[in-house]
């Protein structure tokens, strides 16, 4: 066993030194919701009758199911094994690399296929956003993404629903790719038409030379030959708030967490520059994330992979941490339930063989926490 870092252990207490965790509310205590003993989790979505689905992404290793129901403790493949058999010969007809799932506020499943294999290149035709009907099991539409807006270098990664605006609903989505142009991808769902904004904005773009600390080590991509180079993925997490006006998102490799005018997006006819003026840098927050998530109170979580913990951000830009547990090695994707729940994937995502030397650092299993909140999810009907 790895004995836990000073790097996990300081956050807690530099909070409460900076004012911002009151030190008589030490974070709270995690549930096991399951232990995965076999293929590297990421997405984790829960729907309202407590159904959990997860994703396994092809990032190089071999995946059994890339969508899985979690039933009685098991990894199930969904919705079919069929489905979760790749064939990179008919990429429209199989899963590819669902990255992210999500349930929406109409308890309908979304998945969102990147039409990657081990983040190499868009296939054609397999980039798309697939509907699943919960109670039949079946998936009841497909908007596939025109090769303008998911690129050949994209990296579809996280996205959030508002079902408020046009006359089915909008979805936001980050493109998190380390090779190509960062952004957001907007999709009007009721005509399909989709765009991208913000491309190759600063605020979507990774940090130069960013060096997360992660259990007390630098971490970079390591190759067993040739020089080691830092982790620059843009875009990642994303999150709407709970009004519907802004959306919250920050790359990856950065420290900075950013907002931007939902109305703004949403508007094909807007230029970008009039898109970009309404971004705001909310400010370095000391530590990095990957996913977020906002609750019906108005306030956003942030993942910190950089010190094992799950953070919170009040409407008044303060931090409080609600979660930190050695367990919690690369806090990767969050879902707040309908039951009050808050569910996190912990995948060890930084001891992959690609940041090591080619040697694969990783020591299953992989465990999916949950924590009692005192909010639940955010419900834009």
């Amino acid at each position: 066993m790895r004995p836990l870092s000073l790097a996990a252990l300081w956050l807690p207490c530099a909070l409460a030194l900076a004012g911002e965790l009151p030190r008589d509310r030490p974070a709270g205590q995690p549930e096991v919701v399951a232990t995965l003993h076999g293929d590297m989790p990421t997405g984790v979505t829960v729907s309202a009758k407590g159904r959990i689905f997860l994703t396994f992404p092809r990032w190089g290793d071999p995946v059994t199911a890339n969508v899985a129901e979690l039933r009685n403790g098991k990894v199930v493949p969904y919705p079919n094994a069929a489905l979760n058999q790749l064939d990179v010969k008919r990429p429209s007809e199989c899963f590819l690399t669902v990255q992210s799932a999500i349930v929406d506020p109409n308890d309908r499943l979304w998945l969102c296929d990147t039409g990657t294999v081990q983040m190499g290149t868009v296939h054609p035709g397999g980039a798309r956003l697939m509907c699943v009907d919960l109670t039949t099991d079946k998936i009841i539409r497909t908007i596939p993404f025109p090769e303008d807006v998911v690129l050949k270098h994209s990296y579809l990664n996280d996205f959030r629903f508002d079902l408020r605006r046009g006359k089915e609903g909008t979805v936001f989505i980050t493109d998190s790719s380390q090779k190509g142009p960062n952004g957001i991808v907007v999709v009007d769902l009721a005509s399909g038409k989709c765009w991208r904004r913000l491309g190759s904005h600063p605020s979507t773009r990774p940090m130069k030379n960013f060096l997360p600390i992660v259990e007390g080590r630098p971490l970079m991509e390591r190759p067993a030959k040739g020089e080691a180079k830092p982790l620059a993925m843009g875009s990642d997490g994303i999150a709407l708030s709970h009004d519907g006006k802004r959306l919250f998102y920050c790359p990856l490799s950065s420290r900075h967490l950013y907002a931007v005018s939902a109305d703004a997006l949403a508007d094909p006819s807007l230029s970008e520059e009039k898109v970009a003026v309404t971004v705001e840098d909310l400010g370095d927050r000391g530590f990095a994330s990957d996913g977020l998530e906002h609750d019906d109170k108005g306030r956003l979580y942030l993942t910190d992979y950089e010190h094992n913990s799950v953070l919170r951000r009040s409407p008044q830009g303060q931090y409080e941490a609600v979660l930190h547990d050695p367990r919690l090695l690369w806090p990767d994707t969050m879902a707040i339930a309908r039951d009050g729940y808050l569910y996190v994937t912990a995948n060890q995502l930084h001891r992959q063989p690609k940041f090591h030397e080619d040697k694969d650092q990783r020591e299953k299993p992989y465990v999916l926490l949950k924590v009692k909140l005192d909010a639940g999810p955010v419900l834009l009907k």
